[in-house]
């Protein structure tokens, strides 16, 4: 869709209307392209006849005509319609109007939560996520799966219907089952986020439009957990990581370390925003992982200046972090801080057992921010080769360029030319 207004409507509306289908009719497939055709329906006829007052019913109905069309016109006509009787009453199929239930029910959760389905895998729960809420193609989502089309819809495909055999597919899901599927819906947010906020692959440091799209999911996670703390923690979390993004990128499109960055171009709203969440999250429940990265966030924006952050306040964050949920990204990012806080040593003697872990053993950032340190102990040598070692590893053309003029930067004399 050309016009931005269409597309707008189509990203708040599309995982409803889906949701609305799949729940009425039962079948996944046939609801996506019964959706889209009353997408395209909407993009020949809203410019020229006006958009619809109640775009969402609208295309619910418009979709229902297709989609019922579809199920009379299969050779097993009499067995399903039979089904979609039972289903919705057979005189609301072709008129769903806005005071339908169906109409005034808010999908998006609902939507989130089946595709995170537990009988389905993490890559699986995050492509169907990119693809029936986020409204991805699935070319993109192929792009930042590094697979190629063809296996993304294949993927997708086996997902839609694996949940087809789920017996009842938007049933509230029980109480002891809640937490972990609502963990599964931040999961698979916090993933697109982090592609979208530093692009794993390609030319471009980042990808706004995911960053974008996980904002805005995660905010309808929020509207329907408002006490939720680590849903809190979580879009807070995005809108102070996303305040800095106009600052990371130079007019070249290189990227800019944060100490480097001018804190002007950062996102004032989005961080008073965020902050607000913070506090009003943290001292009510328990304190969970999103919560605790998004004030070490928080410290960071608050900061005027590199200078004036508080490294004691962030570390101290960490070994909370850590404590709750440990692995070697945590400990990784907790070394910046003390290196910071109490010395390059100390961060070291965090860096070191590292080196030797099988899981970061092909992470560019361990040898990144080794680099850092070491060139913050004055090791200059050790320093030049370990950023040539992250620029080796790195799959970001940015990310690259920075640490290869890193390493040139500490060139040993003995290697420029005279």
């Amino acid at each position: 869709m050309s016009d931005p207004g269409l597309d707008v409507v189509w990203r708040a509306c599309a995982p409803q209307v889906l949701g609305a289908l799949v729940r009425r009719y039962g079948r996944f497939d046939l609801a996506e392209d019964a959706l889209q055709e009353a997408l395209v329906a909407a993009a020949r006829q809203w410019p020229t006849e006006g958009t619809p007052d109640d775009p969402k019913a609208w295309l619910i109905r418009v979709a229902s005509r297709r989609l019922v069309d579809r199920l009379r016109a299969d050779g097993a006509r009499a067995r399903r319609e039979e089904r979609v009787a039972r289903r919705a009453p057979a005189n609301d199929l072709s008129a769903v109007g806005p005071r339908d239930a169906t109409v005034d029910r808010d999908d998006t959760l609902a939507m989130m939560l089946l595709c995170c389905h537990p009988s389905l895998s993490r890559p699986s729960q995050v492509a169907l996520t990119l693809r029936a809420v986020a409204g991805l193609t699935t070319a993109q989502i192929a792009r930042s799966f590094l697979v190629p089309e063809s296996t993304m819809a294949q993927r997708i495909v086996r997902a839609k219907v694996r949940l087809e055999e789920v017996a009842d597919p938007f049933a509230v899901p029980p109480v002891t089952e809640m937490p972990a599927r609502v963990a599964a819906v931040a999961h698979v947010l916090y993933l697109v986020f982090t592609e979208g906020h530093a692009a794993t692959t390609g030319g471009t440091l980042t990808t706004p439009s995911l960053g974008t799209e996980a904002i805005r999911l995660a905010r309808e996670l929020h509207r329907s957990l408002p006490d939720d703390g680590e849903v809190s923690g979580l879009l807070a979390l995005m809108l102070l990581t996303d305040a800095r993004r106009c600052a990371r990128i130079d007019a070249d499109g290189s990227f800019v370390p944060l100490a480097e960055q001018d804190r002007t171009l950062w996102n004032g709203d989005q961080i008073a925003e965020g902050i607000e969440l913070v506090d009003a999250a943290l001292p009510v429940g328990p304190v969970g992982p999103y919560q605790l990265q998004a004030a070490i966030a928080a410290v960071h924006d608050e900061a005027l200046t590199a200078e004036a952050t508080d490294w004691t306040q962030i570390e101290q964050l960490y070994e909370m972090l850590e404590r709750i949920a440990p692995g070697p990204i945590v400990t990784l990012n907790r070394a910046v801080a003390v290196a910071e806080a109490r010395g390059p040593q100390a961060a070291l003697d965090l860096i070191d057992p590292l080196l030797d872990d099988r899981r970061l053993r092909h992470t560019h950032r361990l040898h990144a921010v080794h680099a850092h340190v070491l060139e913050l102990a004055g090791r200059t040598d050790d320093a030049h080769s370990a950023y040539l070692l992250a620029a080796r590893q790195a799959t970001s053309i940015p990310e690259q360029r920075h640490l290869l003029a890193a390493a040139k930067r500490l060139e040993p004399e003995s290697s420029s030319p005279p």
